[in-house]
């Protein structure tokens, strides 16, 4: 490729987000061979199918995150995802979950590995925040005390061991306050029964 078109690439190139699907490049005036090309000159890595990343973009621990909500932007990052955010949990999560409203298409996304829950409509915006996962690009996700309530109404799944531990490190964390919004949160998600007894069980 010669110098002018290198230069030509470079310009569109620069024009994009840190963090950029097929879609956006293809506004750009990048071709899925220009792609091509600047992955194979270690110009972008190729994240997740049809999601881009610059190489010359700040670097972040949660590409993945950011690779699975730029495919699913109506999606929220939830469950153990959203409590090792929060730094409730010590674990790892093997995989990428994140939640859609209830009757919506469920995205499918075999890399990253992503697990994907359905929330009722009527709550899904509930407790929703920004995180900031690399400089100047945030993904949504449920705030501490949801992911909690979560945790609980879904510790079957999850693990009641986990659940409560997550419950019990929030709790510790912010006190009397935080067990307020607890107890609001769970009794707009219909948890308010498995949540208060497991508080109280708490700070007996």
């Amino acid at each position: 490729m010669s110098a002018a078109e290198n230069s030509r690439l470079e310009q569109r190139l620069t024009s994009l987000s840190p963090t950029f699907t097929t879609g956006q490049a293809r506004q750009a005036l990048l071709s899925p061979r220009d792609l091509a090309y600047l992955v194979t000159e270690g110009e972008i890595d190729e994240l997740s199918r049809g999601v881009y990343r610059r190489a010359d973009a700040p670097e972040t621990a949660h590409a993945d995150l950011l690779a699975v909500c730029t495919r699913a932007p109506r999606a929220v990052v939830c469950g153990e995802s959203a409590l090792a955010l929060h730094e409730l949990i010590d674990d790892i999560p093997t995989a990428v979950h994140i939640a859609v409203p209830r009757g919506t298409r469920r995205p499918t996304i075999a890399y990253p590995p992503t697990v994907v829950a359905q929330y009722t409509s009527k709550t899904f915006t509930l407790g929703v925040e920004r995180f900031a996962a690399a400089p100047g690009e945030t993904v949504p996700v449920y705030d501490a005390a949801r992911s909690v309530v979560d945790a609980m109404r879904h510790r079957s799944r999850i693990g009641e061991t986990l659940a409560l531990s997550a419950l019990g490190r929030y709790v510790r964390r912010n006190g009397r306050g935080g067990v307020t919004e607890l107890h609001y949160i769970a009794r707009e998600l219909g948890a308010l029964s498995v949540v208060r007894p497991a508080v109280e069980a708490l700070l007996a």
